[in-house]
């Protein structure tokens, strides 16, 4: 499946910040015309247009949704980091809600200054997508993988491993996007999902997986491999 030709969605700034960045430089525009105009020292002029452009930089980032390309042929196996971030979970849990067995999770938190679009973690099929509503604990704890808002993608690989990707709201995060439809083919390079604010991505993967990365460990959505799968 690696080798396929890969549908790559070609958005640069993810639709979700369409309006807020559309309105917050109508707002530095006018504000600054104002400053500039009516204003009889250039002081407060500038110092709002530093604040301000360091501020829209900040957002223009966190809305990014860059292409990337995984820089291997043969993806039979990788499994790759699904969103920028830091791991904070590599362990065995029991997962009840579909396996009701013990999986392997490795956990990415994604903080506000993280690009917050989500990858595909595998090559496979859309088995299923499921939303749940739910509390919003911050995202790093334990509880929020059960307990907030989440999505759940499952994934099932050319070679019938499934393979389950979890989107998580966080405390502040309260709006979570998913691409993912069921029956469809995905691939890494495709973008999975979007996530706003502080929020986390879980995958769930069988015990016998290779880990390729550890707690602490910095990961960029689509590049860093995170396991491999037996």
């Amino acid at each position: 499946m690696g080798k396929k030709l890969k549908k790559i969605k070609k958005i640069r700034i993810h639709n979700e910040g369409n309006d807020q960045l559309l309105f917050g430089l109508i707002f530095i525009i006018a504000v600054g015309y104002l400053l500039w105009n009516y204003v009889s020292t250039p002081w407060p002029f500038w110092a709002f247009m530093a604040v301000a452009v360091v501020i829209y930089g900040i957002v223009l980032n966190f809305y990014q949704c860059p292409r990337r390309f995984f820089n291997m042929e043969d993806t039979e196996g990788i499994v790759v980091a699904p969103a920028d971030g830091k791991i904070v979970v590599v362990e065995e849990v029991d997962e009840n809600t579909y396996f009701h067995d013990k999986r392997l999770m490795i956990s990415i938190f994604m903080s506000l200054t993280n690009v917050h679009a989500n990858w595909f973690p595998v090559d496979g099929k859309v088995k299923f997508v499921k939303h749940f509503n739910g509390n919003y604990h911050r995202a790093f704890l334990p509880k929020a993988s059960v307990e907030n808002e989440h999505a759940d993608i499952m994934i099932t690989t050319e070679q019938g491993v499934d393979v389950l990707c979890r989107q998580i709201a966080g405390a502040m995060a309260r709006r979570i996007v998913t691409y993912a439809k069921e029956g469809e083919d995905c691939y890494i390079d495709e973008h999975l999902g979007f996530i706003k604010f502080g929020s986390r991505v879980d995958v769930f993967l069988p015990v016998d997986s290779e880990v390729c990365v550890e707690i602490g460990q910095k990961t960029t959505g689509d590049q860093t491999v995170i396991a491999k799968l037996k």
